[in-house]
């Protein structure tokens, strides 16, 4: 079986790698000059838009799947004529568009922050009257970590926010106080069974994931059960299958969807080490039509921090005792308890962009290890972590 990736980064390229392990070999598609994925296979250089290309994809492969949800809704359905595409359009539409996903979230019962739709300024202040301030801004289509988005505190910052964001039609949020931020993963297979991975406690900084824990610390039974129900019930209203990613404000017992995602998810990276079936493998083996695996713990705990914009150095990994990463997956010393691993992304360092993760599992909590390893993994200090959506 071939397995056609639209995109080719990081996320592609841990798909290659769970993929090759289940005896399926990838071709991707993506535009940029060099990919992460082209490590682990073929590479169709292409723009997603290109007729030919996706043809070319699509004769190449038994059923496409892709890394990222900004994939352009023409390339999608040209591709859904000649071959199966997985997640299917419904995931992929109602994804792309804030506004669509949180009418979306609303009409099946998950819980939302208020809400309003936003096509100009007229319209913005509308939104303001309707939702309140401070409110987030953000824009229906396009952005990721933190881009795209404007927070809105005071009336005067209506009209510099809204062209920050370039006067695109937008969603306005209200901003909410929370006490943690928590992703919930659930993979639902071509035969609607589902597996989930335990609640993941997420800390941001200027909009980017610097850490993820599991089990979420400070998450009530109540809140880790509404989380999950909520994301295997999405799973099923989307006829979904692959991993969905399903993003939430956590407020003692009560939970607030904040955002979905079609697809394997930054916050999973730390069920590569932590669970008997990863994010990755389990997607794979979802879009395929294989039987899902069991996503039950190896270890008690986990933690993932991002590297962020640099990668630490071989000499600092290895005074510290971090395994490594081959461009084939395979670490070079078992992730035991509490041998961190470190997954380098082959990416050229620039600011703002994840090039890394290092990964740790341990039968005890790993505060201290992280508070060891943050200053080694650049970028992944959660010393300016944000509580508003």
């Amino acid at each position: 079986m071939i397995l056609g990736i639209l995109g080719g980064g990081q996320l592609g390229w841990m798909l290659g790698i769970a993929a090759r392990r289940l005896g399926i070999e990838c071709v991707f598609l993506d535009p940029a000059e060099h990919c992460t994925a082209d490590l682990i296979g073929d590479r169709i250089r292409a723009d997603y838009d290109d007729a030919e290309a996706l043809s070319k994809l699509a004769g190449r492969c038994d059923v496409v799947t892709y890394e990222f949800e900004n994939v352009p809704a023409g390339s999608a359905a040209r591709l859904a004529e000649e071959v199966d595409v997985r997640p299917g359009w419904k995931s992929l539409e109602t994804s792309q568009d804030r506004l669509v996903e949180k009418s979306f979230l609303a009409e099946h019962g998950v819980p939302v922050p208020a809400f309003a739709a936003v096509e100009d300024l007229a319209s913005l202040e509308a939104a303001v009257a309707e939702v309140g301030l401070p409110a987030v801004l953000k824009t229906r289509r396009g952005g990721y970590d933190g881009k795209g988005q404007a927070v809105l505190r005071q009336p005067e910052d209506l009209e510099p926010g809204f062209a920050s964001i370039g006067e695109r039609p937008a969603i306005l949020e209200s901003m909410i106080d929370f006490d943690l931020e928590a992703s919930v993963l659930v993979a639902r297979g071509a035969d609607g069974a589902t597996e989930a991975w335990g609640p993941i406690r997420n800390q941001h900084a200027r909009g980017i994931l610097r850490r993820s824990d599991c089990p979420a610390p400070d998450v009530s039974p109540g809140a880790a059960t509404a989380m999950l129900e909520h994301a295997e019930r999405l799973a099923r209203a989307l006829d979904h299958c692959g991993v969905l990613t399903v993003e939430f404000f956590v407020r003692g017992d009560d939970v607030l969807a904040n955002e979905i995602a079609p697809r394997v998810h930054n916050s999973g990276h730390l069920t590569i080490e932590h669970a008997e079936t990863d994010q990755f493998e389990n997607h794979v083996r979802a879009v395929t039509g294989l039987p899902l695996g069991s996503t039950a713990s190896r270890l008690p705990h986990a933690m993932m921090l991002n590297a962020i914009g640099a990668s630490p150095t071989d000499a600092e990994l290895s005074a510290e005792g971090v395994a490594t990463v081959d461009d084939q997956g395979f670490a070079s010393t078992d992730a035991t308890d509490g041998a961190p691993v470190y997954h380098d992304y082959r990416k050229k360092p620039r600011p703002g962009r994840k090039v890394g993760h290092l990964t740790a599992v341990s039968r005890d909590a790993l505060d201290r290890l992280a508070d060891r390893l943050t200053p080694v993994i650049p970028g992944s200090s959660t010393s300016h972590s944000t509580t508003s959506g």
